[in-house]
This record gives C-alpha cells, structure tokens and sequence, in this order.
C-alpha cells in the first residue's frame, strides 16, 4: 500500500494550478524589489473567506505562501502569528459557523514555510462570514451568495452526502485498476492508483488500510451490482407518441445498460446513437444520407448530466424513453432547492453538484459541462437545428429533460423556406424570410427582433447575405424611411424597409449559367489570396471577390463570391458551407446575382 506524504499531495496541488478546489495565497506584499511581509489580519480575513467560499460550494484547499502563479515564497512570520493564521478558520469566521475542516497545518516545502488547509463541502449549514456575509467559490473566484439561493433543505442532505461517504469493507481490488491507472497517468505521470485516490479525495489512508468513498465505486467499480445495483440506463423505443399498456402494449426496443460511471457513459451512449440517425435525405451529391433527427451533441450532453447529477441514494436508474416525436430523459431525483426550473429556462449559467466528487472527476476529465452550462448547451443546440425549444421538469422524484423532433416554423412557414431551399440559408437568415410571408413588408427593427440580437454587426452581415442573393428586396431607401419616420413621428427602425421576393422558377441547380458561391461570416481581415488557398481544393477557380469597405480602412465586409469552372466544382464548394476558417463559422450558398454588373461593382476581380 502507497500512503501519499501530505507534503508530497501539496506539491502535486502547486503543479496542478489553481481551480475550482484550490487557491493560493500570498504571504508578502510591496514592489517586486521589496516584497515584506503582509499584516496578520489581512491574512486571516483571506483565509476566512476562501474557506468559506470552499465550504459553501464543493469543498476546497487554500495554500498560504504561495502565489498565483504557483512560486513558492513562503510565510516569513513569528511563531504566534502562524499560530493566529492556523486558527483563522474559527476566528475569522461567523461565531455560529462551525467548518467542516479537514486539514490546518505548516508545512516545509523546498526550504519555505507555508500553510495548508483543506475544507469538506458543507451538508447541514450555510457558513457565513463575521460581518454576516456570504461567499462561495465559482471557478477561480469567491462571489457573494444570498443565503436563500444555498439553502439547504433537509431531504437534500443525505444525497449529497451520499457519494462521500466511506464505504466498509471496499478495497482498491474492488476497482477497475487498468481504468483508475489511466486516469491517474493523465492527472500526473507516473503517479499509482493508491496515491491519485488519495489526491483526488476519493479515499484516504488509515490504520486499516486505504478506505474508499463511494464515489469511487461509483466511477471505478468492477462489478457495480455489488454496490449500487441500479446504476444503469433503460433505453426504451416506443412505436408512437404515447405508451400503451395490455394489449396495446407498443415498446418496440427495451434495454437496460449497467455499469459504473464511465461505463455507463460510454454504453449507454453507444446504445442511445442510433436511435438518432434513422432519418434519410437526398444529397447533393445524388445520394441518400442519414441525417440525424435530434443533435448529437445535445443527446449526449442530457445523457451525461442524468448520469452526474442524479440521486444515487434512490434506487432507480436512468430511464430514456423514445418517441415518434420527442425523447425524454428521466434520471432519478428533483432538482436540488439551490436550481430554479426559471434559471435553468432562462439559461442562467446555475452552478450546483449534488455529487461533487463525481462532478469534480468528471469535470476535470473534461467529460461533462456543470447543470446550468450543459442545459444552456442543449437549448442552444436545438434551436441550430431549428428544433422546438426543449421542456425540463422536476417532478415525481425524476428530473425531465424532453427533447422534440418538431420544427420550430409551422407547416406554412416550411413550405414557404422550402422555396429558397437552393440558397442554403442560415438559420438566421431563414428567421428574416419567415418574416416575408403573405408580402408582408419588414423594418429593421422587425429583424432585430427575429434574431434576438441588438448586435449591428450580426444585422448587417445577415441582411447583407440576403440582399446580394437577391432574396431581400429594398422597397424604400435610407433617406425614405427618415424622412416617413418624421412625417409619422415614428422612430426610422420602425419603418418598413424591405420585402422577401421568391427566387425565380428559371434559376434551378441545373440551370445557373454563373456558377457562383457566396461565403458570409468571413473574418474582416481575410485577403483574397488566403481565401483563394481555403477553397483551391474544390476545383479551378474562375472569379474570386473579396467587398470592401473604402471607409473603414478597406477591412472586408465579411462575405465573398467565388465562382468556380465547373458545377462538379460549384457542389464541392456548397459543401464547406459550415466549415471554419479563423474561428469563423462559414455560411455558404449558391450565388445568382441579377446582374454582373452589379456584383462587380462590390470589390475587384483578382483571378480569371
């Protein structure tokens, strides 16, 4: 057995850097040249509120001499006053609040002299500061905390206890060794399995040997029957949108993935994937292709926060129920007192483990985003697939996550975009056309409005898309909508601008005599050479221009047109349409201008 030396775990603390779970804290002050030591109250109040923050949040260690950047420097003080330093967890803190400490103690490292403490996440109160306030740690910074937000109410304790709990009788045999190794490794080379358990809090050494949390059997059990018989996803494919019961019983597909943790998010995953993937397009290069019907990347993000965030202390698993026209994400546990359903809606960035060991391995393995960051990343997901926006509820002992297979546009709204579907519009793009329905007229502020955005620069860069491909029509002219905005005391934004024009029947796919792309969303300093260089593998190019604006220092205005010899060409060059070039998202469609005259007049020709 490996006992890791609490000086050794420091060390390997300072290498790590500063986290969510870890801060330091500098014992000097003054000029570089000059450094002296810092006043022993100031110091306390530091170690107060961080390990406050730490305890309010999940648990944390606080290094006294060192600095951010991770150079040791050392505490230069007097005996008494290291003393009032190690004490600072009762004396700086609120005479009611009583921390959950785990460590407080001087430590020699490499010939310096400094202070380590480590705190236990809090389970039973909020713990304050002497003047009455609140902090808790959020990434790498201590922010305040109304009280009611972390409230703890009294059936929550025990869950979030759960996970750190020890566990009698478990041994490091009872673990994946080959899993647990690899994880090791990655943290820091070299390092054993009985040591990075130790490191990462998930066990600890004493007379009897190394004792496990559950947490670890949880993430590394070999056989995970033995401790928690329903850690597992039921997956279940129901013929319909509703399921049936008796006779009319209409499951298709019923399976039940088991498994720790990191097989479960790999199983089940696996046995979740194609359940995506049933629906079949014609492409543009004349054959069909599977299309996947939700985004992966949303599925994948609810399935991995069922798995961290549920309530491992109920005994249901995971249950995924598949529909004709949604899928529902059941995992055990309402959502905890800390998390408004309204938050989450409104996707606030909310920050809460109820398994914060599991959520610290997983997050630092970069496997899973926190509750309020990965929710905001599902919502944000479904609307680029222009799908309805997803439901959560947290009712029944089960948090919902509800994912639909419906368009956001009704069914007129998608007749109608499918007019235009040769352009290969964005998805913003399409909002501003929906707006053109029925030859209703738009303003500005109407287009504002549909893409939810004051950003000017994210107007004009779509407006202009659509203008240049002839599908936005100016009916009335800057100077027009100023002065009607006088006559009718109207603000100019509001004043009708344009109109959506069909594109005609006689421009088809087959049919363009100007084998044109247009490319928007490029960055402002993009040269035509560089651009000529992205798209020279698609085929010979005829005609590259790049519009510039005379008045702004002849940047880019964000978008191309390239025209290619032939339509082989023209295909290959629609199909970047997404790809990124200097961090920027293209968007790219077929171009149709109504004139040459006027596309020649938005920049030069640099190749023919």
């Amino acid at each position: 057995m490996e006992i890791l030396n609490l000086t050794e775990r420091v060390k390997n603390t300072i290498q790590l850097g500063e986290s969510h779970f870890r801060e330091f804290k500098s014992a000097l002050e003054g000029r570089p040249e000059k450094k002296v030591p810092r006043q022993v109250k100031k110091i306390c109040e530091d170690i107060g509120e961080a390990l406050v923050s730490f305890a309010n949040a999940d648990g944390g260690e606080l290094l006294v001499g060192v600095e951010d950047n991770g150079d040791i420097t050392g505490v230069p003080h007097s005996e008494e006053d290291i003393e009032t330093m190690l004490n600072a967890f009762k004396s700086h803190v609120h005479e009611n609040s009583n921390l959950p400490m785990l460590n407080h103690v001087k430590l020699n490292i490499d010939g310096h002299l400094i202070l380590f403490f480590a705190v236990a996440k809090g389970t039973s109160e909020i713990y304050q500061l002497p003047d009455g306030r609140c902090v808790r740690r959020q990434d790498k910074s201590t922010v305040p905390a109304p009280m009611n937000k972390i409230l703890f109410e009294r059936q929550e304790v025990k869950s979030r206890e759960f996970d750190r709990e020890f566990v009698d009788g478990a041994l490091s045999t009872d673990l994946d060794l080959s899993l647990v190794q690899s994880m090791a490794d990655t943290y820091l080379r070299g390092m054993s399995v009985e040591k990075y358990i130790q490191q990462i809090g998930l066990g600890e050494y004493t007379g009897n040997g190394l004792r496990l949390r559950r947490a670890a059997l949880l993430l590394f059990a070999k056989d995970i029957q033995r401790w928690h018989p329903r850690s597992q996803v039921r997956i279940i494919k129901v013929n319909g949108t509703e399921l049936q019961s008796g006779e009319k019983y209409n499951v298709l597909s019923d399976e039940i993935v088991s498994g720790n943790i990191f097989e479960l998010l790999v199983k089940s995953w696996e046995s979740l994937r194609p359940f995506l993937a049933f629906k079949t397009e014609f492409g543009l290069d004349a054959k069909f292709e599977q299309k996947y019907i939700y985004p992966e990347l949303a599925c994948r993000e609810a399935l991995v926060n069922a798995i961290a965030h549920r309530d491992y202390v109920i005994q249901n698993g995971i249950d995924v129920f598949i529909f004709d026209d949604r899928m529902e994400i059941k995992s055990p546990g309402v959502l905890l007192s800390t998390i408004s359903l309204t938050d989450l809606l409104l996707l606030k960035n909310v920050h809460e483990s109820r398994n914060s060991l599991i959520a610290k391995i997983l997050r630092e393995n970069k496997i899973m985003r926190e509750l309020g960051e990965g929710m905001r990343r599902i919502f944000e997901l479904m609307e680029e697939f222009e799908l309805s926006r997803p439901t959560i509820a947290s009712v029944d002992n089960y948090f919902n996550v509800t994912l639909y297979h419906r368009s956001v546009y009704s069914p007129k709204e998608n007749e109608w975009l499918n007019l235009f579907e040769r352009f290969y519009l964005s998805n913003l793009q399409k909002k501003i056309v929906v707006l053109g329905m029925n030859d209703r007229l738009i303003s500005p502020s109407d287009i504002y409005q549909a893409l939810n955005t004051n950003d000017r620069n994210i107007y004009d860069r779509e407006v202009t898309a659509l203008r240049v491909t002839g599908i936005l029509k100016e009916i009335r002219t800057n100077a027009e909508a100023s002065k009607m905005a006088r006559v009718n005391n109207r603000k100019k934004q509001a004043i009708p601008r344009f109109k959506i024009e069909v594109p005609s029947l006689d421009t088809s796919f087959s049919s363009v005599s100007e084998l044109a792309i247009f490319v928007a969303n490029l960055p402002d300093n993009i040269d035509e050479e560089s651009l000529e260089q992205y798209f020279r593998h698609c085929g010979t190019i005829e005609r590259l221009i790049v519009p510039r604006d005379k008045h702004n220092g002849n940047k880019g205005r964000g978008f191309a047109f390239i025209w290619f010899k032939t339509e082989d060409e023209l295909k290959n060059g629609l199909k970047l349409n997404g790809s990124i070039l200097d961090g920027r998202v293209l968007r790219i469609s077929q171009y149709s201008p109504p004139n040459k005259v006027k596309a020649r007049r938005y920049g030069r020709i640099v190749k023919k």
